[in-house]
Parts: structure tokens; C-alpha cells; sequence
């Protein structure tokens, strides 16, 4: 079973004149209608999560401010049902995983605002709650390994710096670098116990399949396999597509559904929850390529280009890597 968990509410936090608006999921959820896989989604309606849920990743402050009407940031806008719609959006997660922890198979949360810049004391980079990482911190609460494998162009600093000193949750990102927010460093490998359980992939520009299917080959899918999760999160951000304005790597449609696939290799329990990605055009055909593969019905798509090699970030990442995982 695969389901979608989508709510029409999430459309309500919006700002046309911003890129994070409603009309991406308006894009998607029209786009994936018209696929022959989608009469096999089971449409699942979100909750809102409590403010104890998402007070168990972020301040109570944080959440208070995340109440005001305005921005939170230079570039996070709330309105006057952001508030709500945001606790929807870390609710949709929950939901997402709870749905799979009791009937099995696999989600994705179609939910905004995205999350994973969303540190525990601060609303960041259009993100006001990290969905990914309240939905980890309640399947690590019910003893569950947790993985969770970010591939939107900019670095999940937020979901970094909730997991950074954990070892029952492991974060791994592929990322354009440099690049915003500024974190996401070989070097940076988790704390205390965590340390070894925080592995940053950070790209240089115009990086393609060929060279992300290296990494996931030769690092991240064997250290993925030795630490063993139990569920695995993907914090899907299309903006690493190499159409998309605010990216700068250069990977295929048809390369986010290879990535599922390689990652279910490791765990099937896998939930998806939709972070960047603002090419209205890309950002839909990227999440019919992963949901194609977890309903077991992969659409391929015609969308070639030439990637930048990056040997050397392989070998660098390796020596680092080496010192905690077989390698």
C-alpha cells in the first residue's frame, strides 16, 4: 500500500509573489491525477500535530512566535492560517507514519510549509515547523532506528542540528555546496554519541546522476545498510533538479526515483515529505518518479542532461567516513 496524505488546507499558507506557494502542491496533485498509478494511492487525510508533539523538537518560544502574523524571517512569510496549516503540515508526517507503521507499505506527505531548515529554536528558509524531524523524534521515542536521506539542493541544517548528538537517528544529505544556509561540511559528522551518525554529501555545481549514483553506491547506501534503520524519511526537495532557479546541481526526474528505489533496498518502510522544489513544470514529474516507485509502477521520463563529475567528494568523504563504517 502506498498513500498520499494531502490536505486542501495546505494551500491556505501562501504569498503568490513568494516561491514556496500554494500552486506547487495545486501543480503536483494535478499532474499525478492524470497518472495510470494513481487510482492505487490511498488518499489519507492529515492531522494537526499537538503543540507537546512539536515541542519535543522545537522551543516553546519558537513555537510561540511561529503564531505571529508577518515574517518569521527574512524569507518565511506567515498569514493568518499559517499557523494552523504549519501544525497540518508536521501532523501530515505523523499521520504518514503512523499510517505505515500499522498497515506497512510506504507514504508520501504532500505537505507545506516544508521543514527541514526549521532548527529547534528557529523558523528559517520558508520553513516554520521541521516536519521530518518531529515525525523521527516520535518513531525514535517508540525504540525505531531512524534514517532520514535529504536531497533538496540546500543543506537540512535544521534537521541536523535536531539530530546532531543522536545515534538512533541518522541523518544523511546530498547538497549543493556552498550554498544556503552555509552549513553541510564533510567535516560536520555529528557530536558525542552521534558522532559517525551525520554524513553530509556536499556537491559542487552542476553535480548529476552519474555522480550522486556514485555516492549512494559506494557510501551512503552501505552505511545505510550497516546502521540498519528500522524507518527510513526522505526530505524530498526537487530544487536539486537541474531546471529548477534556485538550484545549481544538475540531477534528472528520472534520478529521484532511483534514489527510492536503492534506498528501499535497506528499509521499505519509507515516508516521503515534500521540502523544496520550484520549477512548476519539474517539481510534479520529480514526485511522480519517487511515488512511481514505491507503488511498484516506476514512470520513466525523457529528461537527459550531462552532470559534473565529483570524484574527489567521494574519495574525501570516504576517508572520513571509513573512520565509523565499513567502507
Amino acid at each position: 500500500m502506498t498513500c498520499i496524505v494531502y490536505s486542501d488546507d495546505y494551500l491556505l499558507h501562501t504569498n503568490e509573489q513568494h516561491p514556496e506557494h500554494a500552486g506547487r502542491l495545486t501543480a503536483i496533485m494535478d499532474y499525478l491525477k492524470k497518472l495510470p498509478f494513481y487510482e492505487k494511492l490511498v488518499l489519507t487525510e492529515p492531522r494537526k500535530a499537538t503543540e507537546e508533539e512539536i515541542e519535543k523538537v522545537h522551543s516553546h518560544e519558537m513555537v510561540e512566535r511561529a503564531k505571529r502574523v508577518g515574517w518569521l524571517d527574512m524569507d518565511t512569510y506567515t498569514n493568518e492560517y499559517s499557523y494552523e496549516v504549519a501544525k497540518l503540515a508536521a501532523g501530515g508526517v505523523l499521520t504518514a507514519c503512523r499510517t505505515v507503521e500499522e498497515h506497512g507499505g510506504n507514504a508520501f506527505a504532500l505537505v507545506r510549509p516544508p521543514g527541514h531548515h526549521a532548527t529547534s529554536i528557529r523558523s528559517m528558509g520558508f520553513c516554520v515547523f521541521n516536519n521530518v524531524a518531529i515525525a523521527g523524534s516520535m518513531l525514535a521515542e517508540m525504540g525505531k532506528r531512524v534514517l532520514i536521506f535529504d536531497h533538496d539542493v540546500h543543506h537540512g541544517n535544521g534537521t541536523q542540528d535536531v539530530f546532531y548528538e543522536r545515534r538512533d537517528v541518522m541523518y544523511q544529505s546530498i547538497h549543493l555546496y556552498p550554498h544556503y544556509p552555509g552549513t553541510g561540511s564533510i567535516s560536520e559528522v555529528g557530536e558525542g554519541k552521534g558522532e559517525g551518525y551525520t554524513v553530509n554529501v556536499p556537491l559542487p555545481h552542476g553535480a548529476g546522476d552519474e555522480c550522486v549514483n556514485e555516492i549512494l553506491d559506494e557510501i551512503l547506501i552501505p552505511v545505510a545498510h550497516q546502521f540498519a534503520p528500522d524507518f527510513i524519511l526522505v526530505s524530498a526537495g526537487f530544487d536539486s533538479h537541474h531546471a529548477d532557479h534556485l538550484g545549481g546541481l544538475s540531477l534528472s526526474v528520472n534520478m529521484y526515483g532511483e534514489m527510492i528505489r536503492k534506498f528501499s533496498t535497506v528499509q521499505p518502510r519509507i515516508v516521503c515529505s515534500l521540502e523544496g522544489g520550484y520549477n512548476l513544470e519539474c517539481l510534479p514529474k520529480g514526485v511522480a518518479s519517487e511515488l512511481g516507485v514505491l507503488c511498484n509502477m516506476p514512470v520513466i521520463f525523457k529528461d537527459n542532461v550531462a552532470g559534473r563529475e565529483c570524484n574527489d567528494v567521494v574519495k574525501k568523504l570516504k576517508d572520513v567516513m571509513k573512520e565509523y563504517w565499513e567502507l
